[in-house]
This record gives structure tokens, C-alpha cells and sequence, in this order.
């Protein structure tokens, strides 16, 4: 609405894959002396804001920490009204009429059974898009995906279908519960909090990290755009050598530099 146009960063610039901890929604209406359930729904706005600054810049994939396994902790009332704006959400499906697929990772069955088919059939019915992934990490925890993947890779050694002697990391991604969600390039989290609170610890394990003071929901798609242009800054090595270094050739070296 104010004019900013997105950076002009070519294709081959681009990460392919942003993940987001979106943090700061309750001390956002607690600054304001609202309750927190108001924080939230100021963040499901900023979450169509930067949803749209993603389509803006041609990002292809955009991982959003909605809902954690820990969340169930917090205090019911809370709970609730964030499952509920959650499925109001789905329900208005703002993105109906944009290049939009959207899917839900997490743990099934403890959800409740009206939200979870809600979720279900937008998967279904945006599945031919080819434009952004929106991918709604909902009743998600990095160490129960990691359980999981492990006991199915468990399941296939016991029927005799893997050798558990020669299971690699290829192995491993195979029985992930989103086998087909590629590595994560940048890991952006607001609030001015810098961890990374369980989210895809696999995906994330040559993420490039960026954190912000900034709360969620005052945030919109010119914070997406910077985190972009800051990733873009960066020199990704995956444990190599940098080219042009003196005296070394562009060789693994098995960890940190």
C-alpha cells in the first residue's frame, strides 16, 4: 500500500526455501494491554501480509512455525482461541485466487477432527498449484519428527526391507513425514529471541539464520524482502573452503571454518 516494490535480486539469488518462527504475538497485545488471543490475530494478518511479499519475490517455498507440540502447554483458553482462528482461517482461505499451495505439517490426531479435515482439503484442492508452497507447521515439534522418522525407518528394518547397518542420510529424508520439503536456505525468526525452539532440525542443518527485534505482527513484507537481501549477502560454504582462498582448493572439510 505505501509504493515499496520488492528488491530486484535475480532467480539464482533467491533461497528457495524460507522458514519462519514467528514470535512475539502475546507480548505484542500485552504491550497494548490486550489479551493474547488479540496478538494472535494481528499475526494471522501479518502472516497474509508477508504471504503476499513471498509471491511478490518469487519465493517458491515459505515454512511457517504455526502451532508447536509445546503449545499444548500453554493455558487452554489460549489453546483455543488460537485453534479456532486457525480454522477460521482456513475457512476464509485468503489465498483462493492466488498461485497458492498450501499444506500442513504436523502430527495428526490430537487436532481437533474439523480443523484437521479443514487442513486436509486445502492440500487437496491446491495441490496443482505450482506457484508458492505455504507450508503451516501446526502440532509440529523437530525431535517428534525426528522420533517418528526413526521408528518407521525401525518398522522397515524389522520387516527386513532396510539393512540397518547400511542406512544413510538418504534413507532418513525417504521416511520423513515430508519427505519432498526441501532443505530450509534461511531460517528468519522475529522477536528478538535467536534460537531455534525445535523447528526442522533437519531441514535447518545449513540453514543461514536471521533474527529480528521486530514482533510478528508488526511485521510485513518489506521485513520478508530484507531478510532476503541479507540472505543474499551471505557466502553459503556447506563445509567447503571458499573459492579464492590462498593456498586451498574447494574441498570438504568435514565441519566449521
Amino acid at each position: 500500500p505505501g509504493g515499496h516494490r520488492p528488491p530486484d535480486i535475480p532467480p539464482d539469488r533467491l533461497p528457495a526455501h524460507v522458514a519462519v518462527i514467528m514470535d512475539g504475538n502475546g507480548r505484542w497485545a500485552q504491550q497494548r494491554g490486550l489479551p493474547r488471543h488479540e496478538g494472535h490475530r494481528a499475526g494471522a494478518i501479518a502472516v497474509r501480509e508477508v504471504v503476499h511479499g513471498a509471491l511478490d519475490i518469487g519465493l517458491r517455498h515459505l515454512t511457517l512455525y504455526t502451532f508447536s507440540t509445546e503449545n499444548w502447554h500453554r493455558d487452554p483458553e489460549e489453546v483455543d482461541a488460537i485453534l479456532d482462528l486457525l480454522r477460521r482461517e482456513v475457512l476464509d482461505d485468503p489465498f483462493r485466487d492466488l498461485d497458492v499451495r498450501l499444506r500442513w505439517h504436523g502430527r495428526t490426531g490430537r487436532l481437533p477432527a474439523d480443523l484437521s479435515d479443514l487442513l486436509d482439503l486445502r492440500d487437496r484442492s491446491t495441490r496443482t498449484r505450482t506457484g508458492l508452497t505455504l507450508t503451516m507447521c501446526i502440532d509440529y515439534g523437530g525431535r517428534d519428527e525426528l522420533t517418528r522418522t526413526a521408528a518407521a525407518l525401525a518398522r522397515r528394518a524389522r520387516a527386513g526391507d532396510l539393512d540397518p547397518d547400511l542406512i544413510g542420510e538418504e534413507d532418513f529424508a525417504r521416511h520423513l513425514p515430508r519427505p519432498d520439503m526441501p532443505d530450509v536456505d534461511l531460517l528468519w525468526r522475529t522477536g528478538n529471541e535467536q534460537r531455534i525452539s525445535n523447528f526442522l532440525p533437519w531441514h535447518t542443518a545449513y540453514a543461514e539464520l536471521h533474527f529480528t527485534p521486530d514482533l510478528w505482527p508488526d511485521t510485513d513484507r518489506r521485513h520478508l524482502w530484507q531478510a532476503i537481501t541479507t540472505y543474499t549477502h551471505r557466502q553459503r560454504r556447506h563445509g567447503t573452503t571458499p573459492v579464492g582462498t590462498p593456498g586451498e582448493s574447494l574441498r570438504p572439510q568435514g565441519g566449521p571454518s
